[in-house]
């Protein structure tokens, strides 16, 4: 099959062949349709943050299963499913507590001595990428890795709830819990930030502002569910902020990845306010709060995925689409080619597009 490979991490993906292993035990084959090209995925590509390579990038996907290995119990040829990177395993701490975004149990993966999943025509195995590897024609992935959905929903739009939408619209729904008429802040624009948005409109919160420098990501914002928009550029943004909402909100959503932008969140609260940080702040960097502000009641809390419930939550989301709620036709700025995954790259880098979609013949 074809893949997109990263052999060295600043350097283009290569369109390669690839060769894929049958389905072992709790192994789902899954033919790819589409997939999102993600700000994460850059993060690796230019070397943000380490992993192994060379390795098959991609990890906002939905396809069709083709084949399953033995021991598969709710998955068959033939379904529609969405991946999700942060794959669990049913049965640690984490799995049983109500919180699978955080298993990190290693049974989900094949034993380092085992056959991998993915390797080059020369017999060169491919590091796994967040469990998925999606930028691909096929992905093989353990069963809890992906979740099956209604054959009404498109695929091309449903690839977007394995990370940007299940990020923001979990980090309102799950993680700040918002209610009717309260005050949402969202920081950055783009995928993430954009389901935010949409999904605190659904929420039913009062005053939801979006906050980026781009002004055509505002105008999406709007479009999406936000009342307001600022420029974080501005020297009194916090002012703006504050004085807009009546002494701050009740919830700010970080989707950018920068201590800037984390303590921004920070600083845009009420009292008793919630911060949630999505972004992939990279290693080496810290945030800085001021020590007198926490007499305040403000809560700051990281999150991976939403603290999202897989297998309850997805299903949910695709409903809330087919119903007319969820918007995610506005998100997908382009639709491409497996080909052209590196322009879709550059365009992350610059800042211009919200989601890039790959789709697969």
């Amino acid at each position: 099959m074809k893949a997109a490979v990263l052999f060295e991490a600043g350097k283009p993906l290569e369109i390669a062949e690839v060769r894929v292993d049958k389905p072992g035990p709790r192994e789902v084959l899954i033919r790819t349709v589409a997939c999102g090209v993600c700000r994460s995925d850059l993060h690796f590509v230019d070397g943000a943050f380490p992993h192994p390579v060379p390795t098959v990038p991609g990890h906002e996907a939905a396809g069709i299963v083709e084949a399953v290995g033995s021991d598969v119990a709710h998955l068959k040829p033939g379904d529609h499913v969405i991946t999700f990177f942060t794959v669990f395993c049913g049965a640690c701490e984490m799995c049983v507590s109500g919180r699978p975004s955080l298993c990190i149990d290693p049974s989900t993966r094949r034993p380092a001595d085992a056959e991998p999943r993915l390797k080059l025509v020369d017999g060169t195995p491919l590091a796994p990428f967040l469990n998925l590897s999606a930028f691909a024609e096929m992905m093989l992935v353990h069963e809890n890795a992906c979740v099956a959905i209604s054959k009404e929903m498109p695929l091309d739009r449903a690839a977007l709830l394995g990370c940007a939408v299940i990020t923001g619209a979990g980090a309102i729904f799950n993680d700040s819990r918002v209610r009717p008429g309260e005050s949402v802040a969202v920081i950055g624009a783009g995928g993430i930030g954009l389901a935010a948005i949409n999904a605190a409109r659904i929420a039913g919160a009062g005053q939801i502002l979006a906050i980026d420098p781009v002004p055509e990501k505002r105008e999406l914002a709007m479009k999406l569910g936000a009342t307001g928009t600022l420029d974080p550029n501005s020297e009194t943004i916090v002012k703006d902020v504050l004085k807009r909402t009546n002494g701050g909100v009740h919830y700010a959503i970080e989707a950018v990845g920068r201590p800037s932008t984390a303590e921004l969140a920070w600083s845009i609260l009420r009292r008793g306010g919630t911060a949630t940080i999505l972004g992939m702040i990279a290693p080496g960097n810290n945030v800085s709060l001021p020590g007198p502000t926490f007499l305040t009641g403000k809560k700051i809390q990281g999150s991976l995925l939403g603290s999202t419930r897989f297998p309850i939550d997805m299903p949910r989301l695709v409903q809330m689409y087919l119903d007319g709620l969820l918007d995610l036709d506005t998100m997908v700025a382009e639709r491409i080619r497996l080909e052209e995954v590196n322009e879709a790259m550059q365009k992350l880098r610059d800042g211009h597009s919200v989601r890039s979609v790959i789709e697969f013949a």
